[in-house]
């Protein structure tokens, strides 16, 4: 039962709030995801470091959405879908949900350190102010430091570390009454895609959109049930 504020200074356990932002966070994560498809699809990402660098020259939004601008909050959003499933199944299996929303937030916060795109704004605006010859060859040798950065150690720890956070999550739903099988099995599905990286070549490609749609599905069904969880008296 959560806490109910008696006297003064006794602390009271809202979780309907997580609830309902973590049942919302899920929602807009699953608008963000065709947004994001339509956008590679009409405008694919240069292949190469100066075709990066060019496209900042020529539309800096375009180029930050291009290095996944979009997943940077995507990436807030699912911090509080993480919390949202804590607060949700936390009576199911405390230990194990616990485990793995801590795990999920590593991975979050490993993603953030493999982020590039305002640094390659910032050299790309360098690399257009000068005349140089020498000092373009510099930057244009960062860059290509920077887009080693960002498919490279960190991503793949982000990766991997959430597909483990929803492996466990999923395990945990199919003791809950409030989520059940459907949810789960889903988030398995999802999890299991995700257990190769987006970066392992043509089969890491395959399995990041093979696992997309069994996300989306999954998101939308928790997304629904925190919702009708929050407000609800325990």
């Amino acid at each position: 039962m959560d806490l109910q504020k008696k006297e003064w200074g006794e602390p009271r356990y809202n979780w309907d709030k997580l609830y309902r932002i973590g049942g919302i966070a899920a929602l807009v994560i699953v608008c963000i995801i065709p947004v994001q498809i339509v956008i590679f699809a009409i405008f694919p990402p240069p292949k190469t470091t100066i075709g990066i660098i060019d496209l900042f020259h020529e539309n800096w939004v375009l180029g930050l959405l291009s290095l996944d601008f979009l997943y940077y909050i995507n990436n807030v959003l699912l911090a509080l879908v993480y919390l949202g499933l804590f607060a949700s199944l936390r009576k199911v299996d405390y230990a194990n949900v616990l485990t793995a929303v801590i795990i999920g937030h590593i991975g979050i916060a490993a993603y953030y350190a493999s982020t590039i795109g305002f640094e390659m704004l910032s050299l790309s605006n360098r690399y257009y102010s000068t005349e140089s010859f020498e000092l373009r060859q510099q930057l244009l040798a960062a860059g290509h430091g920077l887009m080693a950065k960002y498919k490279g150690t960190a991503f793949n720890i982000y990766y991997v570390s959430n597909a483990i956070a929803l492996l466990m999550i999923s395990r945990t739903m199919f003791k809950s009454s409030a989520f059940g099988k459907t949810a789960a099995i889903w988030g398995l599905i999802s999890g299991i895609f995700m257990l190769v990286p987006s970066t392992a070549g043509t089969l890491g490609l395959v399995f990041s959109l093979l696992s997309l749609i069994p996300w989306i599905v999954f998101s939308i069904l928790i997304g629904r049930v925190l919702l009708s969880m929050a407000g609800r008296k325990e």
